[in-house]
């Protein structure tokens, strides 16, 4: 396994001496190339004579390819969007739910895959209904004891957001096709770091972020749509840059009904995006240069140096096989100190607290140094 470790990456970083960031489950730092890429597009924003009808759509369809291999895709299901909330809203506009059916979703969910559900639920007057997971159990059993003959929806992470732990979408999207139900993930804390392959999972719309594992630009999202919705699914919004036909400016007053080909009808307005476009291309492209299996083994290893300096303090973590390599929840006996946000503070160490736990999520711009330091501030704390 040694071999498929990667280095410290901390010179592609613009990180300063001293700073200890394990905070990439919550904005990851901007890579040196996405930064030049982001400040290229805007000197050429300055010269907008020099964009031509012709600039404004293969940068998205390199993103779309981009993606898609990192889910292992095709590029036809890939559609940009601004945010989850945004996809979510997507994929509440199109699957089924009949009166009296269920939407299951997890306890403490992260809000963007809450809010757009209760709505709908709402709205058809169905059930949202809430898996909570048993003392010594896991997500994934929870949610498929809750799966039954009246769920319509089952949409779930890959891991929860609090803490790592993980969710078998392979089992659970299985279970839900089972009875019919749709499967929607939002995949924004594992992808670029866990490996997810739609092709078996099978979900009929998954979503991400660009900026936290993906290391891209804030406002640029990914939506990946099963086939089936490729061609009969209806958009949140009505674009012109979603229409057949959109590339020739001279004809846009022909209007249509026809869609672009595959997911592209679900691409939020304005999705050729100058500036974030080229920002997103350079984070992808070095996403897959180090491989998201080769990422998350590298961050595996600092977690698991997280998981048995913490025992040693008195606190607790689950266990490797429970939660995903690149990101872990720290629990202390007797909970966490009223000191420790300041401690960590102080000491310029970069965590997250989130419920109960303190939620480590380092990435390859840290080293064994830096979990050090976070367990020294636990210790003094």
């Amino acid at each position: 396994m040694t071999d498929r470790l990667i280095e410290s990456q901390r010179a592609l970083f613009d990180i300063p001496d001293g700073i200890t960031y394990l905070n990439c489950a919550n904005m990851s730092p901007q890579l040196r190339a996405v930064g030049d890429a982001g400040v290229g597009a805007l000197r050429a924003g300055a010269s907008p004579w020099t964009i031509g009808g012709a600039e404004w759509f293969p940068g998205a369809e390199r993103l779309r390819e981009l993606f898609a291999r990192i889910v292992n895709a095709d590029a036809e299901g890939i559609a940009l969007v601004p945010s989850v909330s945004y996809g979510i809203a997507v994929a509440a506009a199109n699957v089924p739910v009949a009166r009296g059916q269920s939407i299951l979703l997890l306890d403490r969910e992260f809000p963007s895959n809450v809010y757009g559900w209760r709505e709908l639920a709402r709205e058809q007057q169905a059930e949202v209904r809430t898996v909570r997971r048993e003392s010594g159990g896991s997500w994934t059993d929870a949610i498929l004891a809750a799966i039954d003959a009246g769920t319509a929806v089952v949409a779930v992470p890959n891991c929860h957001w609090t803490d790592g732990s993980l969710i078998d979408l392979d089992r659970v999207g299985a279970a839900a096709r089972s009875v019919g139900a749709a499967l929607v993930v939002d995949a924004s804390q594992s992808l670029g770091a866990h490996p997810l392959d739609v092709s078996k999972v099978q979900p009929d719309f998954l979503v991400t972020v660009g900026y936290k594992w993906l290391m891209g630009p804030y406002g640029l999202g990914y939506l990946y749509v099963a086939p089936r919705w490729r061609e009969q699914g209806v958009p949140i919004e009505h674009s012109w840059l979603s229409r057949a036909g959109c590339e020739d400016f001279t004809r846009l007053t022909e209007y249509t009904d026809a869609y672009r080909d595959g997911a592209r009808r679900f691409d939020m307005g304005e999705f050729p995006q100058f500036v974030l476009m080229p920002m997103a291309i350079a984070a992808l492209e070095q996403i897959l240069a180090w491989g998201v299996g080769r990422i998350g083994e590298t961050l595996s290893v600092l977690t698991a140096r997280v998981a048995r300096g913490a025992a040693e303090l008195g606190g607790s973590t689950l266990p490797a096989g429970e939660r995903v390599g690149h990101m872990v929840g720290v629990r202390l006996q007797g909970g966490l100190p009223d000191a420790l946000a300041g401690a960590l503070a102080a000491a310029k160490v970069y965590v997250s607290i989130r419920g109960d736990s303190v939620r480590v999520a380092p990435h390859l711009y840290n080293d064994p140094s830096d979990v050090d330091r976070f367990l020294t501030v636990l210790q003094r704390s």
